[in-house]
């Protein structure tokens, strides 16, 4: 069994310095992680909900891996959640499998911290945005845990508060740091 499944769901993953980043460096530790491309492996949206839940089921640790999209996960992650977090398996009588489960979130968000604050342009800290995994994942008795996120990861050409090169580089030895804090790597 490996230690640690991570669930990759970015539609445009190709143009994504942050998220391929990521990847680049989770298969440094690829005895210990499986990753999971959900646009690659489900291109018509097509999900296979046996398939992820025993996928699921043969790893320790889940992380959602994911741009925020709309103050949101982007579709086909939402879809997998309807269709693979069932009754019976994830809830229920005896729906256990994701019991005691650490889960966590590793986030992407275009824009700069400071906008996701009481004070700033969105009056909420992501964490308060993305309070319906947390609750999700405490419905299904899972372990949520703290998120990761990184701001300002926005390709448009001309934003301002763009991250740099060395700024995504880091985040991607955050991210591992983050994950063997938590247990989720060795």
């Amino acid at each position: 069994m490996k230690r640690t499944l991570v669930i990759v769901a970015h539609p445009h993953l190709a143009s994504s310095n942050v998220n391929r980043c990521w990847i680049n460096k989770l298969n440094q530790y690829n005895e210990q992680i499986t990753l999971h491309d959900l646009y690659s492996h489900y291109p018509t949206f097509k999900i296979d909900p046996s398939f992820e839940q025993s996928l699921i089921e043969n790893h320790q640790n889940l992380v959602l891996q994911f741009p925020i999209y709309w103050f949101n996960c982007p579709p086909l992650l939402k879809q997998w959640l309807d269709e693979v977090f069932t009754y019976g398996w994830a809830y229920g009588t005896d729906g256990n499998k994701l019991k005691n489960k650490k889960v966590g979130l590793a986030v992407s968000a275009g824009i700069k911290k400071s906008d996701y604050s009481k004070n700033g342009r969105y009056k909420l800290s992501l964490e308060e945005i993305l309070k319906p995994f947390e609750l999700t994942m405490n419905y299904v008795k899972a372990d949520f845990q703290k998120i990761f996120a990184v701001y300002g990861a926005n390709n448009e050409p001309n934003y301002q508060d763009k991250i740099t090169l060395n700024d995504i580089n880091q985040s991607a030895d955050n991210y591992v740091d983050w994950m063997k804090k938590l247990g989720m790597l060795i």
